[in-house]
């Protein structure tokens, strides 16, 4: 009988239990205390112990962060409910790869779903990281728009003149603009604007 369905069998009692024995060892026990969290929120089981809400019972039953205990059920939701990754490969991609890849995997067709999980089984981490975070700044860069890179600079540009963070800026401006004119504000801005995007 495979944990998933002895899961069913158990009591109250004996799924929390299984929690607090599985915590122990985090990193091989990923995926059944992520099957286990899961079943326990989506059945409202905390509330059989006397909690309002899962987070509050993760927390108080098993001193683990509930945003911790939402990756770990994120994970197993997505990569072994959703992807069919069997219990073994996902031990052996590890709690952190998984949680590296699951945006990516989350916004990717089924074929490059399938690209992350083999490079995230072959990869060692800092490769792995190391390629992710080159696809966010190439994916950054291409959405960056003529506006994007107007406003940057300018940013840049103001910064740099007054010597300030851009917190500090915010306050200048706010000083600056205080007493202007704001009718004749937005007409000037109207007609910047037009002439921006008609040279964009």
């Amino acid at each position: 009988m495979s944990f998933e369905q002895s899961n069913f069998d158990m009591t109250p009692d004996e799924k929390i239990q299984a929690v607090t024995n599985l915590k122990q060892n985090m990193e091989e026990n990923f995926v059944q205390l992520g099957q286990l969290l899961s079943d326990i929120r989506r059945t409202k089981l905390y509330k059989f112990k006397g909690y309002k809400t899962f987070k509050e019972f993760v927390e108080n039953e098993f001193n683990m962060n509930g945003s911790f205990a939402a990756k770990v059920i994120s994970n197993f939701d997505l990569f072994i409910r959703e992807l069919d990754v069997d219990e073994h490969s996902a031990k052996e991609i590890g709690l952190d790869k998984l949680n590296m890849i699951k945006p990516l995997v989350k916004q990717a067709e089924f074929n490059e779903k399938e690209d992350w999980i083999k490079k995230a089984q072959e990869f060692p981490t800092s490769e792995l990281r190391e390629e992710i975070k080159e696809i966010r700044e190439n994916k950054k860069n291409k959405d960056k728009t003529m506006k994007n890179v107007f406003i940057e600079q300018y940013i840049e540009k103001m910064v740099t003149f007054f010597n300030c963070n851009r917190k500090e800026l915010n306050f200048k401006l706010a000083l600056y603009f205080q007493d202007e004119n704001l009718e004749e504000m937005r007409a000037i801005v109207k007609d910047k604007q037009r002439r921006f995007e008609e040279t964009d």
